[in-house]
């Protein structure tokens, strides 16, 4: 789960961004105020808080360097990402596999009172929020004057399309074994600790690598940002190491693999070198034509790429909402589309349960209230239930029992939504 701080220094990894330069606002804000269509998408132009999130300024997206996670700004940002920084087009299904709509009502109770849908969005900095049932949509909102046009970022949502296409590799015979080590596919990897890891234990993000994703401002995560990006950073002197030149300089083992879990974003891009390497493709044309495509994505995706061309495996992955609620459909029938396996039952299975001898990857274990699988985070509830992470509120939530699915995309966290989740479970879930 990437996190975010209130500012970083000139050049840490969202900071060194604003060498990039200053950014107008891009577009401008729908005329509606919850306007739609019968059952169709319904529409705010704005949102709870509005002006700290850039109202006045018809929400604008600029990268600036004193404050780079500046609140005004993450609204445009978030839905222009890929208009400010270099990406790589994932091209949508030539038919779409287009939603039936059936709303309902949902009722949920946060802090002893009673709520529905419009109550969260009132007081939850939400850009866009979605609700399915297999293959019906119950409800769909876009706030702040975003779109069902507009590619939302994923955040590190990402990583789990990573862990996704890592399975896909793994049925197709182009990963061995997620018991090989990385440097069985990345000859360069050969003689460091993350060469000498097991893609099973990349996957759960228990490498035993020393990485600081929190430590001393994010210093190692942005240490990593740099070597990936500083080619495309005018406020950067230094030259960019690539992928592989910043994933090595990280070589202190200081716990034995698979022992203990440690959220490091540099695990999703070890994993990403081995993917490259593996099928011989880019990240983005394998989820083209193995993922995207076959769900019937309506809409372009993009992915940010790094200064030698490569994903960034870590996060930066872009969407229409819709597109991520197939996504999450996908999940929700464990690899299956239609008639269809798209990512094996298997690799599904595994990648959202605990094994006995991975204990430490339990709910309340890897993190006081989430598990961890592969790539995915698993909810701490009786049956199993997972989802996509991301900063600032990134979440798709799965249930496959009843195949349900809730997406959204948002500027800011909060707690509201795991009163919400369950309650949406207990009462679609019997229908």
């Amino acid at each position: 789960m990437e996190s975010g701080h209130a500012a970083f220094r000139t050049l840490s990894r969202r900071g060194a961004l604003a060498g990039l330069g200053m950014f107008p606002a891009l577009g401008t804000t729908p005329a509606w105020a919850g306007m739609a269509g019968t059952d169709g998408p319904i529409f705010y132009a704005s949102g709870p808080n509005a002006d700290r999130y850039g109202a006045a300024e018809g929400f604008p997206a600029r990268w600036q360097i004193h404050d780079p996670d500046a609140p005004r700004y993450r609204v445009g940002n978030f839905s222009h990402f890929d208009e400010i920084m270099p990406t790589r087009r994932i091209v949508r299904a030539n038919t779409p596999w287009n939603f039936e709509r059936s709303p309902a009502e949902i009722i949920y109770r946060y802090k002893g009172a009673r709520c529905s849908v419009t109550d969260y969005l009132a007081r939850n900095p939400v850009t866009g929020l979605l609700i399915a049932k297999d293959d019906r949509i119950v409800c769909e909102y876009y706030q702040y004057g975003r779109t069902d046009r507009e590619r939302l970022a994923s955040q590190s949502m990402a990583k789990s399309i990573i862990g996704l296409l890592i399975g896909v590799a793994v049925a197709e015979g182009a990963v061995r074994s997620v018991d090989d080590t990385a440097a069985t596919y990345v000859p360069e990897f050969e003689g460091t600790e993350y060469g000498k890891t097991p893609i099973r234990d990349l996957l759960h993000m228990s490498s035993g690598v020393e990485f600081g994703e929190e430590a001393e401002h994010s210093r190692d995560l942005n240490q990593l940002w740099l070597d990936l990006m500083g080619g495309y950073l005018n406020s950067y002197a230094g030259a960019a190491r690539g992928t592989l030149g910043g994933i090595v300089r990280f070589n202190h083992r200081i716990a034995p693999p698979g022992t203990r879990f440690h959220y490091a974003s540099i695990e999703a891009d070890v994993l990403g070198v081995v993917l490259h390497r593996a099928v011989g493709r880019s990240a983005s044309n394998y989820l083209q034509d193995k993922i995207w495509q076959p769900i019937g994505a309506e809409a372009d995706a993009s992915w940010l790429v790094d200064a030698q061309g490569s994903e960034l495996a870590h996060g930066f992955f872009n969407a229409v909402l819709r597109d991520y609620a197939r996504l999450g459909r996908l999940l929700a029938h464990d690899g299956a589309w239609n008639d269809k396996q798209v990512i094996p039952a298997q690799w599904m299975l595994d990648a959202t349960t605990v094994r006995s001898s991975d204990s430490y990857l339990a709910p309340g274990k890897a993190d006081p209230a989430f598990g961890y699988g592969y790539l995915l985070w698993l909810l701490p509830w009786a049956k199993r239930q997972f989802a996509l992470f991301g900063s600032y509120g990134q979440r798709i939530c799965v249930d496959p029992t009843s195949r349900l699915v809730l997406v959204q995309t948002a500027v800011d966290d909060g707690p509201e939504l795991w009163s919400l989740w369950p309650a949406i479970v207990e009462q679609l879930g019997r229908a």
